[in-house]
């Protein structure tokens, strides 16, 4: 790439930071409280630096009641906020936040894989046909008999995944 163009690609990256910060600056506005202030807090709690797409991809995911979202999702809300981000930023930081137990990543497939922004313990239904997680509150399945653990392992949990069709 030469110079200009790299000149070029930057100053449009730095404006995009820009306006995504305003976008999130007058959000704080808008809702009367200090939105940022409470995400960079919960990003720095978990030992992350509060970028710009960490904060937005923050106010998108925790913004609101618990919910399941893909990258791919998230993707289009970043776009519908005015944002630009790759979509391997947007899977580093799903990671990101999951190693830090942020987000619960549910993997269903190969190339199927949901964030659950609700960490307390639950199983879910999946219905493929309208891609689509439902919460069922842990407390509604019973699990009579496990098989017995391998020797020196022990059972850290158990996600129950009821497929619908």
């Amino acid at each position: 790439m030469e110079l200009k163009g790299l000149k070029a690609w930057i100053i449009y990256i730095a404006l995009d930071f820009q306006y995504i910060w305003l976008k999130l600056r007058q959000d704080d506005a808008k809702y009367g409280h200090k939105m940022l202030d409470k995400y960079e807090s919960l990003l720095r709690q978990h030992d992350l630096r509060p970028t710009r797409q960490r904060l937005l991809i923050s106010e998108i995911l925790f913004g609101c009641d618990h919910r399941h979202v893909t990258a791919e999702q998230l993707r289009s809300e970043v776009a519908d906020r005015g944002g630009n981000m790759s979509l391997a930023t947007i899977y580093n930081t799903l990671n990101q936040f999951s190693d830090v137990g942020l987000l619960r990543e549910i993997k269903l497939e190969e190339n199927v894989t949901y964030y659950d922004t609700n960490n307390d313990h639950h199983h879910h239904f999946y219905d493929p046909k309208q891609s689509k997680l439902i919460d069922i509150p842990s407390e509604q399945i019973s699990l009579d008999k496990l098989p017995d653990v391998p020797d020196g392992q022990t059972i850290d949990r158990v996600d129950v995944i009821i497929r619908l069709s």
